[in-house]
């Protein structure tokens, strides 16, 4: 049994994580509730586009943009793929990178080749340990999304569609459900899935109207789309930061309750430690006395 020095160690060593622990859950709460009020605010923004932009494709037959076409042959696919530049949240990461693990797994039967992007520290050193073909990154985004951070990297992706040297896009990111909830994510980012451009009754009616375009319909359309696709990505990295810090204040609340339990244990092994050297001494003593 360890001593009562070496014992009275661990239980200061464990307090002191505690309190890191603590620290780190408030932290992540009042963080928390900034990253949800951003991803919130940013939803209407994306479902206005969204709404125009299925107004202005379908008013006008006679041009398709290439994001709407999709392609017979799939040689080549692009991944843009969400984590956070930190860890200590959870099983976050985990779970989106199992996700596209068993998409490249898919791909890579089929002999799909994969081009990938990489929006988070944790999602480039993914990348660079398989090996991956990485044409753009962004890394270091801080605690709010700033759309010119993501531009760059995202326009290496569109880029290579517009070309043709990928033929799909897909996206993968956390998506936030609740505090407790996030839930990992792998959709098709291009071409644009009809769902994602499907209005209803009611959205119909108030995009109804006839549109001037200038200086012509394509570039208009063209603009549009493209601004719509950096909405989408831009808001799977608002999600993405919401739940980052939702796992990571979960993840330092079931931290700081362990830290807590372990201490009450240790507590009482020492308690029980301390006990028994007592109980020696008192008996050496007693021995010594009925001796003499």
């Amino acid at each position: 049994m360890a001593g009562t020095k070496e014992i009275r160690t661990k239980i200061k060593s464990v307090q002191n994580t505690r309190k890191i622990t603590k620290a780190m859950e408030m932290v992540a709460a009042s963080k928390m509730r900034k990253a949800q009020d951003r991803m919130r605010a940013s939803r209407p923004y994306a479902d206005k586009v969204r709404n125009i932009a299925a107004h202005m494709g379908g008013a006008n037959p006679e041009y398709k943009h290439p994001f709407l076409i999709r392609r017979e042959a799939v040689r080549n696919t692009g991944l843009i793929l969400v984590t956070t530049d930190k860890g200590l949240c959870g099983g976050l990461n985990t779970n989106v990178l199992r996700a596209v693990t068993t998409k490249l797994k898919e791909l890579d039967a089929a002999g799909v080749g994969v081009h990938a992007t990489a929006i988070g520290g944790k999602g480039l050193q993914f990348f660079m340990r398989i090996g991956a073909n990485l044409i753009s990154q962004a890394v270091q985004l801080g605690d709010k999304p700033q759309m010119e951070k993501l531009i760059g990297a995202i326009k290496a992706q569109l880029d290579a569609y517009t070309k043709g040297d990928v033929d799909a896009v897909y996206l993968a990111y956390s998506r936030f459900i609740n505090t407790m909830r996030q839930e990992p994510v792998l959709e098709q980012l291009l071409p644009l899935a009809a769902e994602r451009l499907t209005q209803s009754d009611v959205e119909k009616r108030a995009y109804g109207w006839d549109y001037i375009y200038e200086p012509g319909a394509k570039e208009v359309v063209d603009e549009l789309l493209v601004r719509y696709v950096e909405a989408l990505v831009y808001q799977a990295v608002a999600e993405n930061m919401a739940s980052e810090q939702s796992a990571r204040m979960v993840a330092m609340k079931a931290a700081s309750d362990n830290a807590k339990n372990i201490i009450g244990e240790l507590q009482l092994v020492y308690n029980k430690t301390r006990q028994a050297a007592i109980t020696k001494e008192l008996a050496e003593i007693v021995g010594g006395a009925a001796a003499v």
